[in-house]
């Protein structure tokens, strides 16, 4: 795990970080910005460095870990890119059906920090799929910058009905009991509030500061949520007012927690942005609430 933390840059740098991972910024754009802040061009370069992220670093389950079974796996996707492509792993052994979670990546693709978020899962004794939207194109590129380049190419109507079949299949999978909870962070928890939407028999949803949906599709939520946030993200959780009146309005079940004074990404262990406290309670928050809908 990375020794730096979000309080060792200034806020206005982690804005210009935050607009850079989700592509609002290139390179020169940030640098560019960090020089209106009175930040001079080879700071701003060693800032933009120093949060890039480290996996190696931070990785908690080995992809060899004997407790565990993984393996590349293809499902059909008719309506989206004909095939979804993912991480499908699960504990070695296997005592009976066990319930299944559907892990959604941030806009970077099938990267390192999300097969070992897949991997945890599954020793809290999930079965687990982790689809690569970016496997149409080649797949995770092994460059957070490339893989970010990359994403815009995609055709995001296709893409959510990728999404749509990993569900599917993990609802059909012969080791699983038939109940499918999802987990998405950034760019994946707003798919995972999409899902919701979608998928009347999701079993749970646990968005990660995810963007939300439409006002009027939340009435179709039938699925339980429980909804993490950063406090400070006003990009995304400018909309959390409006989605929490219509989530009021339609009857969901749903809970919500606002992570005080940390950054959006604060699940990410790889990056500086990575808030321990913060992330601790929101993985066993989220471990408990697919116990609790999942289990039975």
């Amino acid at each position: 795990m990375t020794s730096k933390t979000a309080r060792d840059f200034p806020p206005d740098v982690l804005k210009l970080f935050d607009l850079f991972v989700h592509g609002d910024l290139d390179r020169r754009g940030f640098i560019d910005g960090a020089k209106q802040l009175a930040i001079g061009a080879a700071a701003a370069s060693a800032f933009l460095d120093e949060l890039r992220p480290r996996f190696a670093e931070a990785a908690q389950v080995e992809k060899d870990d004997p407790r565990i079974a993984g393996q590349i796996l293809e499902v059909p996707s008719p309506e989206g890119y004909g095939t979804v492509k993912g991480y499908f792993v699960h504990p070695a052994k296997v005592d009976g059906k066990l319930p299944t979670v559907l892990v959604i990546h941030e806009n970077r693709g099938l990267n390192p920090h999300i097969e070992d978020i897949a991997r945890r899962l599954a020793l809290e004794n999930f079965v687990v799929f982790a689809p690569d939207a970016l496997a149409p194109l080649g797949g995770y590129p092994g460059d957070e910058d490339k893989a970010r380049a990359l994403f815009p190419q995609l055709d995001q109507a296709k893409t959510r009905n990728d999404f749509i079949a990993a569900y599917g299949a993990l609802k059909n999978c012969p080791i699983g009991n038939g109940k499918v909870g999802a987990i998405g962070f950034c760019y994946g928890g707003g798919v995972v509030n999409f899902l919701a939407t979608k998928l009347p028999d999701l079993a749970a949803g646990a968005p990660f500061y995810g963007a939300q949906p439409a006002a009027e599709d939340v009435a179709k939520i039938k699925a339980p949520l429980l909804i993490h946030y950063a406090g400070i993200d006003d990009r995304i959780n400018a909309g959390w007012p409006a989605y929490e009146a219509a989530l009021k309005a339609a009857g969901v079940d749903y809970q919500s927690f606002i992570y005080p004074g940390v950054q959006h990404g604060f699940n990410n262990d790889t990056t500086p942005r990575y808030d321990q406290a913060a992330a601790t309670l929101a993985w066993k928050r989220s471990v408990d609430f697919f116990n609790a809908h999942l289990r039975a």
